[in-house]
């Protein structure tokens, strides 16, 4: 069984299953070889994926296409309405006993979920897979290794509150389920620079399913920025992120902006009207959507999972990831104080991208019409 909760997610859980069935692709010349044929063998629909379905109508979109996707592939999807209304989280638990028993094993995207530490309270499984949940896997990582409660990096309050108390007894079993022992075992399955913690093997997403069945892409001669949700969350200015953003558009010559699911409305608007910039809300993840093209010749981000993502799941198209860092001024006062240190280690453990300065911002508001 597989548990997933954002698109991301269940991306990875495909690409698990693929390299369970397919095993690792050969490297040529330090690139992974391009297949030639399409005919991919499923799993045989041994793997159930479960939908945990969260609020958020972009995140509900993408997990929809997704699970056809994963349909596609001869697995079988259950959507599950967790939070669909004061009972649900115990009618799903309830409901998903059983099979969450019998399961011989399991994979989970995220780790912080109190809903997925609920639901490994009552595994059995002997393997316990973690797939990528975005950056948030090396904080995971880092948090295992050291016996910490696990706290999402970005969350800038770190002493228990009322319900983490309560939830206290759950967390920690849930920490106990990921810590390998002789008895059950547990491997990470990402594409992050991450240390594994003693006991826990570690195996490499290359996006080898993505490669398989996507693409290459078509590119375009100009530059596409990739959104970030760190205004979302709290971590980056609004205003400054704005600014940003125009001044790296002036520099590369970029015109369109893919958003990212969690981004504000009304902030994609603003990029739109007062940058001039084509904002494009992917319907899949990123990965998929450049693999599948058109694409610009290089592909500009501020520090973030795709730094790590897109080079392995555009290799060989010619495509230039490059990373611009968030420079410490931008970053609000409620940021928590691991932010500036967390995000400069996400761009300095990136591989095979291209490093650009701070983008050189105003000081005053952004100009309509910037780029």
């Amino acid at each position: 069984m597989a548990f997933v909760e954002s698109p991301v997610q269940l991306l990875n859980v495909l690409e698990w299953a693929y390299r369970v069935t397919h095993g690792p692709r050969p490297l040529c010349e330090g690139v992974p070889r391009q297949p030639g044929a399409r005919d991919i063998t499923p799993l045989g629909g041994d793997l159930l994926v479960v939908v945990l379905a969260p609020h958020d109508p972009m995140t509900r979109g993408q997990l929809r296409r997704m699970a056809e996707l994963a349909r596609d592939q001869g697995h079988r999807v259950r959507w599950e309405e967790a939070r669909g209304g004061p009972g649900a989280p115990l009618a799903t638990v309830g409901t998903l006993a059983g099979p969450l028993r019998r399961a011989r094993r399991v994979v989970i995207g995220d780790p912080f979920s109190r809903y997925v530490q609920l639901l490994l309270t009552i595994t059995r499984a002997r393997e316990l897979i973690v797939v990528d949940d975005g950056t948030a896997t090396m904080e995971f990582v880092s948090q295992l290794a050291r016996g910490e409660r696990f706290v999402r990096w970005h969350r800038r309050n770190t002493t228990p509150g009322a319900r983490d108390i309560i939830f206290a007894p759950v967390s920690a079993s849930a920490r106990r389920k990921l810590t390998p022992n002789d008895h059950r075992s547990v491997e990470i399955f990402t594409s992050m620079p991450v240390e594994p913690p003693p006991g826990v093997t570690v195996t490499a997403n290359d996006f080898a399913w993505t490669r398989a069945t996507h693409g290459p892409p078509t590119l375009t001669r100009g530059t596409d920025l990739v959104g970030t949700s760190l205004v979302e969350t709290g971590v980056v200015d609004p205003e400054r992120y704005l600014e940003a953003v125009a001044a790296l558009a002036r520099a590369h010559g970029a015109t369109r902006y893919f958003a990212h699911r969690r981004e504000s409305t009304d902030k994609l608007r603003r990029i739109a009207v007062e940058l001039g910039l084509e904002v494009v809300r992917p319907e899949l993840p990123l990965e998929l959507v450049a693999r599948r093209g058109p694409i610009g010749r290089t592909v500009l981000s501020f520090p973030s999972t795709v730094v790590h993502t897109l080079p392995p799941a555009l290799a060989g198209t010619g495509v230039t990831v490059a990373v611009c860092d968030i420079d410490p001024a931008w970053l609000t006062e409620h940021a928590s104080p691991r932010a500036e240190g967390f995000l400069s280690g996400v761009t300095g453990s990136a591989r095979a991208v291209r490093r650009v300065p701070y983008a050189p911002v105003p000081s005053g508001r952004v100009a309509e019409g910037t780029p």
